[in-house]
């Protein structure tokens, strides 16, 4: 008889950690339940449009640092009152939905998962391609609105799986962690920068692979666990070092961070999630790999102005 308790414990422990990826037809029969809680981050006007029955509306600009890099973290009274807004409780398990649009998408799903992680979250789950996949499935969608109880609970942020300005800095000079640039190739090279961005380029000393190599042919969809183990095992990182990876604003990082670490498994995985933009914005200039001259500095921001004048 013991044996069977002890069953029935284990698989009720499975069932509340909650599965990294969750499909439409995964997601489905959990949406009975009262501990489970979906987050959906697109815009208020797409969710208005129709959303999973129960969903609480938290738009991925909510969870967004300030307007000169906002992939620094908001400020941590904005993070407990948007959890307490959404009720939520370490208890509660948490589906994060995106527009599922692109590898974009996920990335903003992920940093979601990431941040409510950091911030205490046991149960966590990404609906693998967004609503996108939820309504190609013939799932279900409301307009109707779910009310839920504002909760008391106040996390601390866990810094656990983050890397500071201040701490890759240190990395870099004494080499002792293994720094991911997942930016496309021309970032990396230099070629292209990010509007919020001061200047081209990438962190010294840092190794390169595209994020969307992580996502099914463009989509917000994960690869296959065989797939992201493959892709893991490209990036080689002496035993020991921290892997910190980096982008522009900590959206695509996140996405490849959820599959490292998530997924796969990997352990002392980061993200640094101020990234590149935060990096050229320090006050005194840090150093660079890739950087372009002076004169292909002005060429870049004359033609980045001149796609702003034609938006």
């Amino acid at each position: 008889m013991k044996y069977w308790v002890v069953a029935i414990l284990l698989w009720c422990g499975a069932a509340l950690a909650g599965e990294p990826v969750l499909t439409s037809e995964g997601l489905q029969p959990l949406l009975s339940s009262p501990q489970v809680r979906i987050v959906d981050i697109r815009d208020a006007q797409s969710f208005a449009g129709g959303h999973i029955q129960g969903a609480q509306n938290a738009p991925y600009n909510e969870w967004l640092g300030p307007p000169e890099n906002f992939g620094i973290l908001p400020p941590a009274q904005d993070m407990v009152a948007l959890v307490q807004r959404l009720g939520l409780t370490p208890e509660s398990h948490v589906v994060v939905v995106s527009a599922g649009s692109d590898g974009t998408d996920f990335g903003a799903a992920a940093r979601v998962y990431w941040m409510l992680k950091s911030l205490g979250m046991k149960s966590l789950s990404i609906l693998d391609g967004g609503m996108q996949a939820w309504d190609f499935d013939g799932m279900g969608t409301t307009k109707s609105l779910t009310p839920v109880a504002r909760t008391d609970w106040t996390p601390a942020f866990n810094p656990r799986w983050t890397a500071t300005r201040e701490q890759v800095l240190e990395h870099v000079r004494k080499h002792d962690a293994t720094l991911l640039d997942v930016r496309p190739q021309n970032f990396y090279l230099g070629q292209f920068k990010a509007p919020m961005a001061r200047m081209a380029g990438t962190i010294p000393g840092a190794l390169h692979q595209d994020f969307m190599r992580w996502v099914q042919n463009g989509s917000a969809n994960a690869v296959p666990a065989d797939e992201a183990r493959t892709l893991a095992a490209e990036v080689k990182r002496p035993a020991g070092q921290d892997l910190v990876l980096f982008c522009n604003t900590g959206v695509w990082s996140a996405l490849v961070w959820f599959e490292m670490h998530e997924i796969v498994g990997l352990e002392d995985v980061k993200i640094y999630p101020g990234s590149m933009v935060d990096w050229v914005q320090a006050p005194t200039p840090l150093p660079m790999l890739n950087a372009p001259s002076r004169g292909t500095q002005i060429t870049q921001a004359f033609e980045q102005a001149w796609k702003n004048l034609k938006k």
